[in-house]
């Protein structure tokens, strides 16, 4: 085992500028290989570290993101698909924006799913990819940095985590249905930058 875990970074350093590359691509084709985010953003910490493995996570589930957007608009059969999951899952319940930041930290919620909810809650293109790459930063940060952590935790501790997740989610769905801007957070003149 020790040489696996010796013979890892060697293998990084062969492929050189291919690596990030290839994981970043990772992140794409990972729907169709049906691996969880948590899965490959764990891995990006075991073989870029935190610093570049949170990088490439943001960079791969902002591009996951922006491809979704686009097979949404192009197949509407595809789009069919992801609304009667939404469907079946949520039912005709109204997420906030900021709750579905909270269960994209939650491992294995439907990636895509949740990508559908910032669609219906945004207006434009640029406003739904603003929204979206906001909303992978600090589940890649967790994953990358804890992800390790939070799988090799006892049960009770990881059942501790994910009820105050749930406690979090519950908390901002009785602050109502409000949509939170962008531009309260940062200067208009960043904003409006196109």
């Amino acid at each position: 085992m020790d040489s696996f875990n010796e013979a890892i970074p060697q293998l990084i350093d062969d492929a050189g500028w291919m690596a990030p590359v290839l994981f970043i691509i990772l992140h794409l084709i990972r729907p169709l290989l049906f691996i969880p985010v948590i899965v490959v953003c764990i891995l990006g910490g075991y073989l870029f570290g935190f610093f570049y493995g949170t990088l490439y996570s943001i960079v791969g589930l902002s591009l996951m993101s922006l491809v979704f957007y686009k097979l949404i608009n192009l197949f509407p059969f595809f789009q069919k698909r992801i609304i009667k999951l939404k469907q079946k899952v949520f039912k005709d319940r109204l997420l906030t924006i900021g709750q579905v930041m909270i269960l994209r930290m939650m491992p294995f919620v439907h990636f895509h799913l949740l990508s559908l909810y910032l669609m219906d809650m945004t207006k434009t293109y640029r406003e739904y990819m603003t929204y979206s790459i906001g909303g992978v930063i600090f589940p890649s940060m967790l994953y990358t940095a804890f992800g390790q952590g939070i799988t090799e935790l006892p049960w009770y501790l990881s059942l501790v985590f994910f009820v105050l997740l749930a406690m979090i989610f519950s908390y901002l769905g009785k602050r109502g249905t409000a949509v939170y801007k962008w531009g309260k957070f940062f200067p208009s003149k960043v904003y409006e930058r196109s």
